[in-house]
This record gives structure tokens, C-alpha cells and sequence, in this order.
């Protein structure tokens, strides 16, 4: 067996890395940056936060972000006030499991986030009618009776049939 050979891409420097192996993640390089390492304790705490609070109220906190948390007041961002309208129900609760974990609370405030949403892109398979199909819908269309009742069944018909077709062309 041969080992493959290769050369290493060159390693850019943007003037806060120290030499060594190449940053691969955030807490990398906030470990990596003697300014940024400051925000190590902070980031950690806050990203447990959040970790608890999803635990606490898994279904509504999918969506929420810690905005703050300083003397013992956690401000939540919320993306919409129906959402925030609930949530404002459940705070009791949020606030009594951070207490037994352990979080100092002492009050909870909700601020409304609205960001642009970039909706999922959802890929969907397209449906493909084989021949037989389609040969069948296309004679129902024209075997069903003109009648008032089934003049929009008729054109719906007409429409998927051709609308296939198309799709195939």
C-alpha cells in the first residue's frame, strides 16, 4: 500500500495567532488570543446558561438567546411576542429549575429580537406520475359528463395532465 503525499496549504497568519497548530474553533481562539482569552469564563457561563434553560423548557427555549446576566438579572431574546407571551408564563418555572441548579436569579426579563428569518430550504421530492397514470387521469377528464358539478373537476384534471407533461419536456 502507498501513503499518499501531499504538501500542507500555507497557514495564514492574521496577526493575533501564535505559531503552532491551526486554530480549529471559537474557544480555540479566544484561548489562542491573550485579549480575547478574557472572554473565556464569560463565554462558558453564558453557554451553560443557555444549556440549562434549554433543559428547563425544552419547547420554548429552542428559539431563545441569553442576551445578559449580571447581578443575578437574566435578560432572554426572544424572536416574536407570542412566543415572549408565553414564555412569560413559564418564567416562574425557568427561574425555580435555575435556583435548584444552582444560578442566582433574581428576576427575568424578556426583550423581543425580531431579526430577519431566512426560512429553511426544504427539499422535497417532486411527485413523477408514470404514462399509465396519467393516461388514466386524461381519460377520466374526458369521460366524466359536462356538468356544472364537474366543470372544476374537469379542468383540474386537464391542468395536472398538462402540467406533468410539461414537467417531462
Amino acid at each position: 500500500m502507498r501513503n499518499p503525499t501531499y504538501s500542507p496549504a500555507p497557514r495564514r497568519s492574521y496577526g493575533f495567532a501564535r505559531p503552532g497548530p491551526a486554530v480549529t474553533g471559537a474557544t480555540d481562539f479566544l484561548r489562542g488570543n491573550a485579549t480575547m482569552a478574557s472572554l473565556m469564563p464569560t463565554v462558558k457561563r453564558l453557554a451553560a446558561l443557555q444549556k440549562d434553560c434549554a433543559q428547563a423548557l425544552p419547547a420554548m427555549f429552542e428559539h431563545c438567546d441569553i442576551l445578559q446576566f449580571e447581578a443575578g438579572q437574566l435578560v432572554l431574546a426572544i424572536p416574536n411576542a407570542a412566543l415572549a407571551a408565553k414564555l412569560k408564563q413559564q418564567l416562574p418555572k425557568l427561574q425555580g429549575e435555575l435556583e435548584r441548579k444552582g444560578w442566582q436569579i433574581a428576576g427575568i426579563k424578556l426583550k423581543v429580537q425580531v431579526t430577519k428569518s431566512i426560512a429553511p430550504i426544504v427539499h422535497t421530492r417532486a411527485l413523477v406520475l408514470p404514462e399509465k397514470a396519467m393516461s388514466a387521469l386524461e381519460e377520466l377528464s374526458t369521460a366524466l359528463p359536462a356538468s356544472k358539478q364537474n366543470d372544476q373537476l374537469i379542468a383540474a384534471l386537464r391542468r395536472l395532465v398538462r402540467h406533468h407533461r410539461d414537467a417531462k419536456d
